[in-house]
């Protein structure tokens, strides 16, 4: 029998560094009268917003001068994406009565522009699309000087679909690629690349103000990044966001890297040379941050 040396005092392999969140990543806590009303009308409606469900870090900021981004059809989504911290799922039926909830908390807070968004609903034939036109139009009664964005899922290429959502009287739709092409299976995995493009293209010729937001940091490189923005602006694209990734939890994808905010400004610079008509970005730059800008 052989006998096998026995290795002493060897060192453990080493873990991979995981990169350090940095200064200028640090958000304040949600406090403040103004914030503590948001949460009163969005708990006393029963109201869902993306705010809380995917863990915005901008939560505080926006409550506490008055504005929110409501979720619509519920809070579970049939997408399985890695970035996301909504809960993921089979959803339960939609709410009828959920349009007419969401225009009055918007006519109490006296919202200017309201942004509106959802989740997947890929188990419906409309993809949600009824609802998305009857939370719109109940805005637009209840509160006509309102502005409207909506922020869009993907339709899967159900155009007739797509064409009911952003019919009702909005005035920006917004649909996020969120990152580069090279990503998109591991990032969104049940969403393709070129189908969001068409999607945008035809939000655009449909005649509304379009815009979409990509994540930075999830491993892409500058020039991905700077081929994206060139796809969307031969697709029609008028306003992008661009923000630094934050991962969710560990069963997320993790951050690959912090961008420096230097580099945001240069994204932000290549932007407008391409001809965006407006570009945030930011480390904490998330899509309906500053929407009311983008009207």
């Amino acid at each position: 029998m052989i006998e096998l040396p026995v290795l002493e005092n060897q060192p453990a392999p080493e873990a991979p560094v995981r990169p350090r969140r940095p200064d200028w990543l640090r958000v304040k806590l949600p406090i403040g009268p103004e914030y503590a009303k948001v949460r009163q009308l969005v708990d006393t409606h029963k109201l869902h917003t993306i705010c809380e469900s995917g863990n915005c870090p901008n939560m505080g900021e926006c409550w506490g001068a008055g504005t929110a981004t409501f979720m619509i059809l519920g809070n579970v989504c049939t997408r399985s994406c890695s970035f996301c911290a909504v809960a993921t799922g089979r959803p339960n039926e939609y709410d009828t009565d959920e349009p007419r909830r969401v225009a009055e908390a918007i006519h109490l807070m006296r919202v200017k522009h309201a942004v509106i968004t959802s989740v997947n609903r890929d188990e419906l034939k409309d993809r949600g699309a009824e609802i998305w036109y009857q939370t719109v139009r109940a805005v637009k009664e209840l509160s006509p000087q309102t502005t409207i964005e909506t922020l869009i899922p993907d339709v899967k290429g159900n155009w007739e679909a797509l064409e009911r959502m952003i019919s009702a009287g909005q005035e920006v739709v917004s649909h996020n690629m969120e990152t580069i092409a090279r990503l998109y299976r591991q990032v969104r995995p049940q969403a393709r690349y070129e189908r969001s493009l068409e999607q945008i293209q035809r939000i655009k010729a449909y005649g509304k103000r379009t815009k979409s937001g990509i994540m930075l940091g999830l491993g892409e490189t500058t020039d991905e990044v700077l081929a994206a923005m060139d796809d969307l602006i031969a697709h029609g694209l008028d306003v992008l966001t661009l923000g630094q990734y934050l991962q969710p939890t560990k069963m997320h994808l993790e951050v690959h890297e912090f961008i420096h905010p230097d580099k945001f400004a240069f994204y932000k610079e290549e932007g407008l040379r391409r001809g965006f008509n407006y570009v945030e970005s930011g480390p904490l730059v998330r899509s309906s941050y500053h929407a009311e800008r983008h009207i």
